[in-house]
């Protein structure tokens, strides 16, 4: 009896993945991974050239992404189908060896091996590698620490309403973006709202090739890919010469 392994790859950056990860991504002989329909995958190409020359890959298909309304429940159908399929056909594969399943950032931070482990948790051995999140690797790229002092930080998914968004936004000292995307104008606004705009940065493909990071306020919101987060720093207590002596 095998295990299913979820491998938490890291911000995007190979070279930021965990050491464990790493060796046991190597060492794998079956290696799944979510891709859209026609495209390499993020999290495929992340570890191009570390995978055994014996390795059988799966690639897990979404069979839709964003052609469907994120809360409609026709993506919602289609993506539980998808789900179960694939929880199954893992499930068969770790009856007969470990089977390691790739996953951007961290597996348990808004990744979609969660659905798989709901499934899963009950019927075979499972071990999750965390790994650096998307959002630590794109604050850090920003080179200003995103919170300071007694600061609150608050990650918020793009796809809330805008008026829920402008609240938090208003009521927390830092904050994360994600899942921006299409969602970037209502996030502007929501950011223009809470009177924050011009303290927001717009980090895109953060640690990875062709990163691009610049002030949201300057950005054309239709120039948004997938693989972006916004990131308002804090303004909190900041240390002093006497703190750090």
């Amino acid at each position: 009896m095998g295990r299913l392994i979820c491998a938490g790859l890291g911000p995007g950056a190979a070279d930021l993945m965990s050491l464990r990860a790493a060796r046991v991504i190597e060492g794998a002989r079956e290696v799944a991974y979510f891709r859209k329909k026609g495209r390499k995958g993020m999290a495929r190409t992340i570890v191009e050239g570390m995978l055994h020359p014996e390795a059988v890959e799966h690639a897990m298909e979404y069979p839709v992404t964003t052609e469907l309304p994120f809360a409609s429940p026709a993506y919602r159908e289609a993506l539980a189908l998808f789900y179960d399929d694939w929880a199954d056909r893992l499930a068969a594969i770790a009856r007969e060896s470990d089977v390691v399943v790739l996953c951007e950032g961290d597996p348990f931070f808004y990744g979609s091996f969660m659905h798989l482990h709901s499934r899963l948790q009950d019927r075979l051995e499972i071990e999750v590698i965390p790994g650096i999140t998307g959002m630590s690797g794109c604050w850090t790229a920003t080179g200003v620490p995103i919170t300071w002092g007694d600061d609150v930080l608050t990650v918020l998914p793009g796809t809330l309403p805008e008026a829920e968004l402008a609240r938090r936004l208003q009521d927390t000292d830092a904050a994360v973006i994600m899942k921006t995307g299409r969602n970037l104008p209502q996030i502007r606004a929501a950011l223009e709202t809470a009177g924050r705009l011009g303290d927001a940065w717009l980090c895109v493909r953060g640690t990875m090739e062709g990163q691009r990071i610049a002030p949201l306020a300057g950005v054309d919101p239709e120039d948004c890919p997938y693989f972006a987060t916004v990131i308002l720093h804090g303004n909190g207590r900041r240390p002093s010469l006497d703190d750090l002596a």
